[in-house]
């Protein structure tokens, strides 16, 4: 991990260590993946604008966001299945981050229960909330989750169906899931190619089921069943009332690419506006989440905190999102390659990674505290 001086490199470990199903799901996008790529070179056409001969000092990346003050201007976001990377990995993802200050978003799609992630993290967490077994499920997880000290709710409102993950069809994800011995079958070689990952998935417990999604007369539901019940489970701007009813807390609103539902997510209360395309994993061809974040910010007004997530692979992209208007940057597959690659300690190497780059970026832009970034340090490129 401490030779790792980058993202990519981390990346490569993580590729290296998983098997292709599972290193595919989390390095993968929907479709021919175009927004998948472009949501990174989206960062390429923001050119620096740095003030030369400015004296050094210490820089300062304390931030506030949604009330909870944080030692970066980066998240982590939700990431699925974090459980298949590296035994408990939302508990030691959530540890890392708070052990660094900041936010981590658990997922409800999370191998691990609200309740462990809580008494695993010293810091704030947040939680990211899908209606997969209906409302009924949903209002209870949402229960727990203010019982257990969540400061804030992320619902995502860009999954009505699961995107066209093709890497995942090829790879048989669907097949390894189905507890059907002759479908498993032909793809089991890629899962025996790594014993290492085997030998600690299973002794993690084997397939993960969501303990965060608690079904009437089944308990936790199944892997198996993610695919049918996001299809069954879509939020509509009708159920950010019965969901502002249930969380008294501040909620922030993910996947929003447009100024239109920019101003309804604040009209419904939320205090939060997510930009996110979901990492290019749902609609491809839709626009880079840098490319959104202009219209985003000018339709909110102010009256809600805007936050990017997507594309993030250096510490320099997350200066470039703040310089362009977000209060702070939620990141994803960065730390996911750490957690895939080495658990806790690769999940902090990535943290690592960005927090000295934001620093050195800073100081080379001449801005000593990110309260101070504005879009005169930046200038964007036609595309």
């Amino acid at each position: 991990m401490k030779r790792a001086v980058n993202i990519a490199e981390l990346r490569r470990l993580a590729k290296r260590r998983l098997p292709r199903v599972v290193f595919d799901y989390i390095d993968g996008g929907a479709g021919a993946e175009a927004t998948l790529r472009e949501n990174c070179r989206a960062f390429e056409r923001v050119r620096f604008r740095p003030r030369n001969a400015v004296a050094a000092g210490p820089c300062t990346l304390e931030t506030t966001v949604l009330g909870t003050t944080i030692d970066l201007p980066f998240l982590l976001a939700p990431v699925g299945s974090s459980r298949l990377f590296y035994p408990r990995g939302e508990c030691a993802a959530a540890a890392q981050a708070g052990a660094a200050g900041t936010v981590y978003t658990l997922s409800t799609l999370s191998g691990c229960s609200l309740e462990d992630v809580r008494a695993a993290s010293q810091g704030p967490l947040w939680y990211q909330l899908y209606l997969v077994g209906g409302r009924e499920v949903a209002t209870q997880a949402i229960r727990r989750a203010r019982t257990a000290g969540y400061r804030a709710l992320v619902v995502t409102i860009d999954t009505p169906v699961a995107g066209l993950r093709e890497r995942d069809l090829r790879n048989g994800g669907a097949e390894l899931c189905s507890g059907s011995l002759p479908r498993m079958l032909p793809h089991v070689p890629q899962l025996l190619a790594h014993p290492r990952w085997l030998m600690d998935f299973l002794a993690d417990g084997g397939m993960m089921k969501f303990p965060n999604v608690v079904l009437p007369g089944r308990g936790a539901m199944p892997y198996a069943d993610v695919g049918g019940a996001l299809e069954n489970s879509s939020v509509s701007w009708k159920d950010l009332e019965w969901i502002r009813g249930e969380w008294s807390g501040p909620i922030l609103v993910k996947g929003v690419l447009t100024g239109g539902d920019a101003r309804r997510a604040v009209d419904a209360g939320a205090e939060a506006i997510g930009v996110s395309n979901h990492g290019g994993r749902q609609l491809d061809d839709v626009a880079p989440s840098l490319d959104a974040l202009p219209e985003v910010i000018e339709a909110v007004g102010g009256r809600a905190e805007v936050i990017l997530d997507g594309g993030v692979r250096r510490g320099s992209d997350v200066v470039k999102a703040l310089c362009l208007g977000a209060r702070a940057v939620m990141v994803g597959r960065a730390y996911a390659y750490g957690l895939a690659a080495a658990g806790g300690d690769g999940v902090a190497r990535a943290i690592g990674i960005l927090r000295d780059d934001v620093i050195r970026t800073l100081r080379l832009l001449g801005c000593h505290d990110v309260a101070a970034l504005d879009s005169t340090y930046v200038q964007t490129l036609a595309g």
